[in-house]
Protein backbone atom coordinates (compact mmCIF):
# COMPACT_ATOMS: atom_id res chain seq x y z
CA UNK A 1 0.00 0.00 0.00
CA UNK A 2 2.61 2.28 0.97
CA UNK A 3 4.26 1.98 -2.47
CA UNK A 4 1.09 2.55 -4.75
CA UNK A 5 0.58 5.72 -2.64
CA UNK A 6 4.42 6.97 -3.50
CA UNK A 7 3.68 6.20 -7.25
CA UNK A 8 0.93 8.11 -7.24
CA UNK A 9 2.20 11.51 -5.31
CA UNK A 10 5.21 10.68 -8.11
CA UNK A 11 3.01 11.01 -10.94
CA UNK A 12 0.95 14.23 -9.85
CA UNK A 13 4.32 16.06 -8.86
CA UNK A 14 5.37 15.17 -12.39
CA UNK A 15 2.43 16.25 -13.68
CA UNK A 16 2.58 19.41 -11.81
CA UNK A 17 6.23 20.35 -12.56
CA UNK A 18 5.77 19.25 -16.54
CA UNK A 19 2.70 20.49 -17.31
CA UNK A 20 1.92 16.81 -18.50
CA UNK A 21 -1.71 16.07 -19.79
CA UNK A 22 -2.72 12.87 -20.35
CA UNK A 23 -4.46 12.23 -23.61
CA UNK A 24 -7.68 9.50 -24.73
CA UNK A 25 -4.94 8.10 -27.15
CA UNK A 26 -6.51 9.27 -29.97
CA UNK A 27 -4.37 11.10 -33.01
CA UNK A 28 -5.36 14.64 -33.65
CA UNK A 29 -4.84 15.63 -36.93
CA UNK A 30 -2.56 17.97 -38.30
CA UNK A 31 -3.98 21.64 -39.65
CA UNK A 32 -4.72 21.81 -42.99
CA UNK A 33 -2.11 24.01 -45.37
CA UNK A 34 -3.87 27.60 -46.67
CA UNK A 35 -3.06 27.41 -50.62
CA UNK A 36 -1.82 31.01 -51.25
CA UNK A 37 -3.14 32.27 -54.45
CA UNK A 38 -1.67 35.40 -56.20
CA UNK A 39 -4.09 37.38 -58.86
CA UNK A 40 -3.02 37.80 -62.09
CA UNK A 41 -2.22 41.68 -62.77
CA UNK A 42 -4.14 43.65 -64.82
CA UNK A 43 -2.90 44.30 -68.29
CA UNK A 44 -2.43 48.23 -69.19
CA UNK A 45 -4.66 49.23 -72.33
CA UNK A 46 -2.71 50.17 -75.14
CA UNK A 47 -4.22 53.12 -76.54
CA UNK A 48 -4.49 54.13 -80.18
CA UNK A 49 -2.79 56.93 -81.56
CA UNK A 50 -6.24 59.45 -82.22
CA UNK A 51 -7.89 62.46 -80.65
CA UNK A 52 -10.34 60.74 -77.95
CA UNK A 53 -13.01 63.33 -79.63
CA UNK A 54 -13.79 65.38 -82.60
CA UNK A 55 -15.69 68.42 -83.84
CA UNK A 56 -16.43 71.41 -86.27
CA UNK A 57 -18.95 74.09 -86.89
CA UNK A 58 -21.80 72.61 -88.43
CA UNK A 59 -23.82 76.06 -88.60
CA UNK A 60 -23.49 80.15 -88.06
CA UNK A 61 -25.26 83.08 -88.22
CA UNK A 62 -25.02 86.41 -87.12
CA UNK A 63 -25.35 85.67 -83.57
CA UNK A 64 -24.64 81.58 -82.92
CA UNK A 65 -22.47 78.59 -83.55
CA UNK A 66 -23.98 75.22 -83.89
CA UNK A 67 -20.98 72.80 -83.07
CA UNK A 68 -21.65 69.43 -83.99
CA UNK A 69 -19.16 66.40 -82.08
CA UNK A 70 -18.36 62.99 -82.19
CA UNK A 71 -16.57 60.34 -79.35
CA UNK A 72 -13.92 58.17 -81.42
CA UNK A 73 -12.71 56.39 -78.49
CA UNK A 74 -14.26 55.04 -75.11
CA UNK A 75 -12.63 54.70 -72.09
CA UNK A 76 -10.60 53.53 -70.69
CA UNK A 77 -8.30 55.48 -73.61
CA UNK A 78 -11.48 57.54 -74.48
CA UNK A 79 -14.17 59.62 -72.96
CA UNK A 80 -17.66 59.08 -71.95
CA UNK A 81 -20.81 61.34 -72.25
CA UNK A 82 -21.66 63.97 -70.49
CA UNK A 83 -19.41 66.27 -72.35
CA UNK A 84 -18.97 69.85 -71.83
CA UNK A 85 -18.73 72.06 -74.72
CA UNK A 86 -16.74 74.95 -73.84
CA UNK A 87 -16.80 78.50 -76.29
CA UNK A 88 -13.33 80.28 -76.06
CA UNK A 89 -12.21 84.02 -77.08
CA UNK A 90 -8.50 82.90 -77.98
CA UNK A 91 -6.84 79.29 -79.25
CA UNK A 92 -4.84 79.09 -75.71
CA UNK A 93 -8.25 80.30 -73.67
CA UNK A 94 -9.54 77.17 -75.58
CA UNK A 95 -6.14 75.07 -74.73
CA UNK A 96 -6.21 75.82 -71.41
CA UNK A 97 -9.48 75.62 -70.89
CA UNK A 98 -10.06 79.35 -69.14
CA UNK A 99 -12.32 81.89 -69.23
CA UNK A 100 -15.08 80.46 -71.50
CA UNK A 101 -17.51 82.55 -72.80
CA UNK A 102 -20.02 79.71 -72.63
CA UNK A 103 -20.33 75.91 -71.73
CA UNK A 104 -23.10 73.62 -72.87
CA UNK A 105 -23.38 70.15 -71.53
CA UNK A 106 -24.46 67.11 -73.89
CA UNK A 107 -25.62 63.51 -72.40
CA UNK A 108 -25.20 61.92 -76.26
CA UNK A 109 -22.10 60.06 -77.54
CA UNK A 110 -22.51 61.92 -81.09
CA UNK A 111 -24.38 65.12 -80.58
CA UNK A 112 -24.68 69.01 -81.68
CA UNK A 113 -25.01 72.15 -79.28
CA UNK A 114 -25.81 75.78 -80.33
CA UNK A 115 -24.33 78.55 -78.54
CA UNK A 116 -26.44 82.10 -78.85
CA UNK A 117 -25.95 85.67 -78.39
CA UNK A 118 -22.28 85.46 -79.84
CA UNK A 119 -21.03 88.96 -81.53
CA UNK A 120 -21.40 89.09 -85.03
CA UNK A 121 -18.62 88.84 -87.16
CA UNK A 122 -16.43 87.09 -84.50
CA UNK A 123 -14.04 84.02 -84.16
CA UNK A 124 -14.60 81.64 -81.62
CA UNK A 125 -12.55 78.65 -80.42
CA UNK A 126 -14.40 75.52 -79.16
CA UNK A 127 -13.23 72.73 -77.19
CA UNK A 128 -14.14 69.33 -75.58
CA UNK A 129 -14.19 67.91 -71.70
CA UNK A 130 -15.34 64.66 -70.66
CA UNK A 131 -17.34 63.59 -67.26
CA UNK A 132 -14.30 63.24 -65.37
CA UNK A 133 -12.87 66.98 -65.97
CA UNK A 134 -10.80 65.82 -68.54
CA UNK A 135 -10.12 67.76 -72.07
CA UNK A 136 -8.15 67.32 -74.75
CA UNK A 137 -5.33 70.17 -74.92
CA UNK A 138 -3.76 69.76 -78.14
CA UNK A 139 -7.69 69.82 -79.88
CA UNK A 140 -9.42 72.60 -80.84
CA UNK A 141 -11.43 74.56 -83.32
CA UNK A 142 -12.64 77.61 -84.63
CA UNK A 143 -15.35 79.04 -86.15
CA UNK A 144 -16.48 82.72 -87.04
CA UNK A 145 -19.96 84.07 -86.76
CA UNK A 146 -21.60 85.67 -90.13
CA UNK A 147 -20.98 89.26 -90.35
CA UNK A 148 -24.02 91.61 -90.70
CA UNK A 149 -25.84 92.67 -94.28
CA UNK A 150 -24.60 96.46 -93.86
CA UNK A 151 -24.85 96.83 -97.78
CA UNK A 152 -26.26 95.44 -101.20
CA UNK A 153 -24.88 95.37 -105.00
CA UNK A 154 -27.13 94.96 -107.90
CA UNK A 155 -25.48 95.32 -111.49
CA UNK A 156 -26.96 96.69 -114.62
CA UNK A 157 -25.25 95.83 -117.95
CA UNK A 158 -25.02 98.69 -119.88
CA UNK A 159 -23.71 97.61 -123.05
CA UNK A 160 -22.69 93.78 -124.71
CA UNK A 161 -21.34 93.13 -127.73
CA UNK A 162 -19.63 89.51 -128.84
CA UNK A 163 -16.59 89.57 -126.80
CA UNK A 164 -17.41 91.83 -124.16
CA UNK A 165 -20.08 93.79 -122.54
CA UNK A 166 -19.71 96.80 -119.45
CA UNK A 167 -21.96 97.16 -116.04
CA UNK A 168 -22.42 99.43 -113.89
CA UNK A 169 -22.37 98.49 -109.85
CA UNK A 170 -24.88 100.16 -107.43
CA UNK A 171 -23.73 99.72 -103.63
CA UNK A 172 -26.44 100.99 -101.29
CA UNK A 173 -25.90 100.85 -97.42
CA UNK A 174 -29.10 98.88 -96.27
CA UNK A 175 -27.64 98.81 -92.30
CA UNK A 176 -28.51 101.62 -89.72
CA UNK A 177 -25.02 102.18 -89.00
CA UNK A 178 -23.03 104.27 -91.64
CA UNK A 179 -20.12 102.37 -93.80
CA UNK A 180 -16.50 103.37 -93.55
CA UNK A 181 -15.63 100.91 -96.31
CA UNK A 182 -17.55 98.16 -98.42
CA UNK A 183 -16.43 95.53 -100.72
CA UNK A 184 -18.29 93.58 -103.65
CA UNK A 185 -17.94 89.62 -104.74
CA UNK A 186 -18.69 87.44 -107.58
CA UNK A 187 -17.97 84.42 -109.26
CA UNK A 188 -17.94 84.38 -113.09
CA UNK A 189 -19.91 82.15 -115.49
CA UNK A 190 -17.36 81.49 -118.16
CA UNK A 191 -14.31 82.58 -119.26
CA UNK A 192 -15.02 86.28 -118.63
CA UNK A 193 -12.05 88.44 -117.30
CA UNK A 194 -12.08 92.40 -116.49
CA UNK A 195 -10.15 94.92 -118.33
CA UNK A 196 -10.60 97.67 -116.18
CA UNK A 197 -12.88 99.21 -113.51
CA UNK A 198 -13.55 102.39 -112.21
CA UNK A 199 -14.46 104.18 -109.10
CA UNK A 200 -13.44 101.21 -107.41
CA UNK A 201 -10.19 98.64 -107.10
CA UNK A 202 -9.95 94.90 -107.99
CA UNK A 203 -8.16 92.97 -105.30
CA UNK A 204 -5.95 90.48 -107.23
CA UNK A 205 -5.40 88.60 -104.32
CA UNK A 206 -8.57 87.18 -104.14
CA UNK A 207 -9.92 83.50 -105.20
CA UNK A 208 -13.42 85.17 -107.15
CA UNK A 209 -13.64 88.40 -108.44
CA UNK A 210 -13.75 91.00 -105.45
CA UNK A 211 -13.90 95.24 -105.96
CA UNK A 212 -13.36 97.12 -103.10
CA UNK A 213 -14.23 100.73 -102.18
CA UNK A 214 -12.02 103.84 -103.84
CA UNK A 215 -10.49 106.09 -101.59
CA UNK A 216 -13.27 108.32 -101.87
CA UNK A 217 -16.38 106.74 -101.79
CA UNK A 218 -16.33 104.09 -99.41
CA UNK A 219 -17.94 106.24 -96.85
CA UNK A 220 -21.82 105.53 -97.43
CA UNK A 221 -24.07 106.84 -94.59
CA UNK A 222 -27.67 104.67 -94.30
CA UNK A 223 -29.97 104.40 -97.35
CA UNK A 224 -26.94 105.92 -99.12
CA UNK A 225 -25.30 104.54 -102.69
CA UNK A 226 -22.54 104.85 -104.82
CA UNK A 227 -21.44 103.16 -107.59
CA UNK A 228 -18.35 101.78 -109.77
CA UNK A 229 -18.52 100.60 -113.38
CA UNK A 230 -16.12 97.53 -115.04
CA UNK A 231 -15.16 96.94 -118.89
CA UNK A 232 -14.92 92.81 -119.01
CA UNK A 233 -14.36 90.58 -121.85
CA UNK A 234 -16.35 87.15 -122.86
CA UNK A 235 -16.82 84.98 -125.42
CA UNK A 236 -20.65 85.03 -124.51
CA UNK A 237 -21.45 88.01 -122.07
CA UNK A 238 -23.82 87.31 -119.16
CA UNK A 239 -27.23 87.93 -118.67
CA UNK A 240 -26.45 89.49 -115.31
CA UNK A 241 -24.14 89.15 -112.14
CA UNK A 242 -25.11 87.57 -108.81
CA UNK A 243 -23.28 89.68 -106.18
CA UNK A 244 -22.46 89.74 -102.87
CA UNK A 245 -21.70 92.70 -100.57
CA UNK A 246 -20.17 92.66 -97.51
CA UNK A 247 -18.13 95.87 -95.32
Amino acid sequence: MRRIFLALTTIALTTATTGWVATTGVAQAAPTPTASVTAAPTPTPVCPPVTPIGGRVSAASTTSLTIAYYIAVSPPCGYRPPITVGLFASRDDAYAWRNPVAELVSAERDGTVTFDRLTPDTEYWFGFRDSEGRWEPYYGGSGRTAALTSCRATATIDSRWGTGFVATVTVRNVGTQPLDQWRVSWRWAGDERIQAVWGGVVDPAAADVVVRNAPYNGTLAPDGSTTFGLLATASAPPAGLTLTCAR
